[in-house]
Parts: C-alpha cells; sequence; structure tokens
C-alpha cells in the first residue's frame, strides 16, 4: 500500500505530480488532469462562486474541490478528519485547509513531490464523502447518471414500463 488507507491501494512511485507548466511556470499539467478528474465524476459541477482566481467543483449542491487558477498550483479537499491529521502529519505538500475548517480540508501544493495517483485518489474520496451525506433521493439520481440512460428510456426499469 502507498500512502494512508483509503488514499491508494497498490504499488506507487513517488515522483512529483507535475513539472510541466502551463507556459507561465505555474503547474498547469496537474490542474488540467485534477480538473478532468472533477469534471469525470457523476454529478459534478463547476462555478466560480469566488471570482476566476478559484474554479469550485460541488456535487448534489456541496463543495468537494476548490482549485486555484493563479498563483500557486493547489487543491483543497475535504477529508475524514482523522485523516487530515495524518495528511498533515506525513507529508509535507499537503497542510491543513486554506480558508477552509483546517479540521475538515486540507491543501494539497500540486508541485510537491506525492505518490504517483495520489491527488486524484483524494480527489475521489473527497467526492465520495460529500456524497454519503447527501439525501438518499440525491445519491440515488447520482447512481443513475453514472450508469446512463437505461434501455427504452426512463428511469423505471422494463417490467414497470406499460
Amino acid at each position: 500500500m502507498c500512502g494512508p488507507p483509503g488514499i491508494l491501494a497498490g504499488p506507487c512511485q513517488v515522483g512529483v505530480l507535475s513539472r510541466a507548466g502551463d507556459g507561465d511556470g505555474r503547474q498547469g499539467g496537474a490542474r488540467a488532469r485534477l480538473i478532468a478528474r472533477c469534471e469525470a465524476l457523476p454529478g459534478a459541477e463547476a462555478a466560480h462562486p469566488f471570482g476566476e482566481g478559484t474554479l469550485v467543483y460541488k456535487v448534489g449542491g456541496k463543495i468537494f474541490a476548490l482549485i486555484s487558477m493563479g498563483g500557486p498550483a493547489r487543491v483543497n479537499l475535504k477529508v475524514d478528519p482523522e485523516l487530515a491529521r495524518s495528511l498533515v502529519r506525513d507529508y509535507p505538500g499537503i497542510t491543513p485547509g486554506y480558508h477552509m475548517n483546517k479540521q475538515h480540508w486540507v491543501t494539497v501544493h500540486l508541485d510537491s513531490p506525492l505518490p504517483a495517483d495520489m491527488v486524484e485518489s483524494m480527489v475521489e474520496d473527497s467526492y465520495d464523502l460529500v456524497v454519503s451525506g447527501l439525501s438518499p433521493k440525491v445519491r440515488a439520481g447520482l447512481a443513475r447518471a453514472a450508469r446512463g440512460p437505461t434501455r427504452g428510456g426512463g428511469d423505471r426499469p422494463p417490467s414497470a414500463r406499460p
């Protein structure tokens, strides 16, 4: 296992997440991969409620990721409080959540050396943590969206259609 439980399972390599910049010396490649991962999650919606400098991803109206779009490349992610303490303790590139509740959020500095795929796994964990707190009705809608359209259309099983 690489990383704390719930973050990564299986072998991984330690390396810098990305050294490919976006032309201005920032970690644009890491940001692009992070944005693509957030976009791929069922029901994820992007917005800029705090201005163009921060890209916010929500699911069911609740924030699961905040990505800095200017300045240092970093992302705030929601985590279990116990896990937050161990991540901050064990990884210099992970700090208590910037402008967030430091018990429930961490800031990942994308230019720091972290195990490969760790940030993407943390995004998924943040999303799952937020989804687990949504109502059963909203979670069911997300599950349907993840499966895609049903054969014959509609959300009802074939036996329930007229």
